[in-house]
Order: C-alpha cells, then structure tokens, then sequence
C-alpha cells in the first residue's frame, strides 16, 4: 500500500491517488451536474440584443478658420474656447445622461418592467442592459441594448439616437455652435456698450459737423490698439484656462498686454492734454471703438450662424437596429460546460482534502491537533 513521507511534503502522487480512487464521483458527478444545468438553462427567460451604429457630425472649420482669421490675435483664444478633443466621446457621455435615461424610461414604462419601484433603480437596469462604444479605426458610435423583448430592444437602441438629437439641437456642443453662442453673448454685450457710446457723444455738445474735424487716421489708430489690448485679454483668458501663470505663453501674452496698455495710456493721457475737445475726443473714440467691435461681433455671429445651420445636428444613422432573430443570451452551451468544470474542482478539491483529513486522523501526532481543532469549532 502506497504511504506518503510527510518529512517530503505533498507531491503529485499523494494528490493522484485519492483523485484515481473516486474517479467514477470525479467524472459522473459534473456530468450530472452539467446536463442538470443545461436543462434548467432552458427555464430562463431569453436575452435579445438589438444594435444601431451612427456616424456623428463631422465638424466643420474651414469657414471657422477663415471667419477668425479677421479677429488677429482674438482668433487663438476662440479656438481654445470652442476646440472639441473628442466629439465622439462628448455623444457617448450624451446618451448615458440621466436626461436621456430617464426620457427613456418614460416612454417604453420600464419601471413596470423591470419591476422596480424608484427610478434610480430602473435607471441602473437600464444601464447595465445598454452599452455604448466608439469604433477605434472608423470613430462609428454603437448602441446596443438588451431586452427579454426583441422588438423593445429594437425600438430603444433606435431611441438613443433620437434622443440625442433632441438633446444636442439644445445645446452648444459642436464648434459652430459653441462660437455662435460665444459671439450672441458678445455681441448682445457690446450692442449696450455701442448705445451708452453714442449716447455719451450725442450729449458732448458736439454739432455733426464737428465729426468731420476729427482726425480719422488717429482715431483709427486708437481703436486699433484698444481693439488688438482687448483681443490680447480674451486670448489671455483662454490661456489661463489650461496653462499656469508661469507658462512662456502667459508670460509672453502679460507682457505684451502691459506694453498695449502703456501705449493706451500716453495716448489718453496726450488726449487729457488738449484743452476743451479732450471729453468730445475721448467719447469719439470710444464711439469709434465700439462701433468697430459690434461690426466685427456681427459679422462673426451671422458666420456662426450660417455654419450652425449648416453643420446641424446630422447624426446619420449606418445601421438602424431591428428586432434580432436570435437570442443573446442565455448560452446553453457554455452554461453547462462553466458548470461542469467548477463542479470537478470542487470535487476534486474535495476528495483531496478528505483524504488528507483522514490520513491526518490516523496519525496519533496529528489527532490530537484535530481535536483540538474540532473542539474550538464547536465553541466557536
């Protein structure tokens, strides 16, 4: 009869005997169990998967980049502001938003049939059933959904992309729409700034006639500065966005904002110096300036505007989901091989442990450990 050193530890052997012994438990025994759970495989209730795959819109910046090109230096600080690293990405986080979540909800009642009774739990269902992913190579955007009704799984794979168009015609997502909601603030904020300036100029005292002994190319030259200063601050803005203050580009954009504003000063301050046309020359050239930044500000917004309209929001569907023929899940098959293979580890690993529990019982040694194991299991 084959007995083990227990000075040489356990090998292969001292595993392979009890394992030999009850082979018939090691290979009926997951037998059984496997075709138990193919059969009960049956009784569960089928999974279908529906899938859709759209192409987001593409973004559209040449006339963007043409329109700005107008601006100078303003141009670099709105490409910061309205630059999207990954539209794709920004759709995704779209439709996994609890707006569309819950607007899904509502129209196919699935708190009723996921028989759940607060919405955050339907939610977190209905998360679990949908998946959401971006193809690496072709940057297509797939939803699947999974239903125990293949034409529900249909319709709400369909749904998503619905739901995101009616969600991002609302909002400034793409780059011609985030620059359009930019330049309509803008320019809703200079229109006032243009009406206090004419206003204030109106009521210098200064006859229309007076306008014409203006020196233009000086008061153009003027609002030139004060525009490209103004333009060097917004880009300023955008730069602080994303780079700290000790940044070479900071640095560079502070020191020539400073050197603007030196120049702006001695030129009001030579203005301060003229006598009585001091306060007609100030308030003309503030005019001048605003006049100057609403025609920039329009020009920009109705560019915006006619990309907008363009651009859209043109999701356009690859391939519309329908109702899958086959089911997704649950896989028989693989049901009943996962189970047949735990069930033989765990009876492997049981005969294995009984049988080193017994040969550890008929060691005179090694019984007294076990019954002093025994008895603290039972005090425990």
């Amino acid at each position: 009869m084959y007995e083990a050193n227990d000075d040489e530890g356990i090998g292969l052997l001292d595993i392979a005997v009890p394992m030999v012994q009850h082979l018939r438990l090691l290979i009926a025994g997951p037998l059984v169990v496997g075709l138990l759970a193919l059969g009960l495989s049956f009784l569960i209730t089928p999974t279908f998967t529906a899938k859709t795959v759209f192409m987001p819109p593409a973004q559209q910046q040449s006339s963007a980049a043409a329109a700005l090109g107008s601006l100078g230096a303003l141009a670099g600080g709105l490409g910061s502001l309205a630059g999207i690293k990954n539209m794709s990405d920004q759709y995704v986080g779209l439709m996994q938003s609890t707006t569309v979540a819950d607007r899904i909800i509502e129209r196919f009642k699935l708190m009723e049939v996921y028989d759940v009774e607060y919405r955050q739990d339907a939610r977190k269902q209905l998360a679990n059933n949908v998946r959401i992913g971006v193809g690496k190579k072709d940057g297509l955007i797939s939803v699947e959904v999974d239903d125990h009704d293949p034409q529900r799984a249909a319709e709400m794979a369909n749904q998503h992309v619905v739901e995101l168009r009616a969600l991002s015609s609302g909002l400034a997502i793409s780059e011609a729409q985030q620059r359009r909601a930019f330049f309509e603030e803008q320019l809703q904020q200079v229109r006032g700034s243009l009406t206090r300036a004419q206003q204030a100029l109106e009521g210098s005292g200064i006859n229309p006639g007076a306008l014409k002994i203006e020196p233009q190319a000086a008061a153009e030259g003027y609002v030139a500065l004060r525009a490209e200063a103004t333009a060097t601050e917004v880009r300023l803005q955008a730069m602080r966005r994303s780079l700290a203050d000790n940044a070479p580009e900071v640095q560079q954009a502070l020191a020539k904002l400073s050197a603007l504003r030196g120049q702006l000063a001695r030129l009001e301050a030579n203005t301060s110096q003229q006598g009585g046309d001091a306060n007609y020359v100030s308030k003309y050239r503030e005019f001048k300036y605003q006049e100057a930044l609403f025609d920039i500000m329009a020009k920009q917004y109705e560019l915006a505007r006619v990309d907008e309209s363009r651009e859209g929001t043109l999701i356009q569907v690859v391939d519309p989901a329908t109702p899958p023929e086959r089911k997704s899940a649950p896989k028989k098959g693989l049901i009943a091989v996962a189970t047949t293979f735990i069930t033989f580890l765990l009876l492997a690993g049981f005969v294995v442990v009984r049988h080193f529990w017994r040969r550890s019982a008929a060691d005179p040694d090694k019984a007294e450990k076990l019954m002093q194991l025994r008895a603290a299991l039972h005090r425990s």
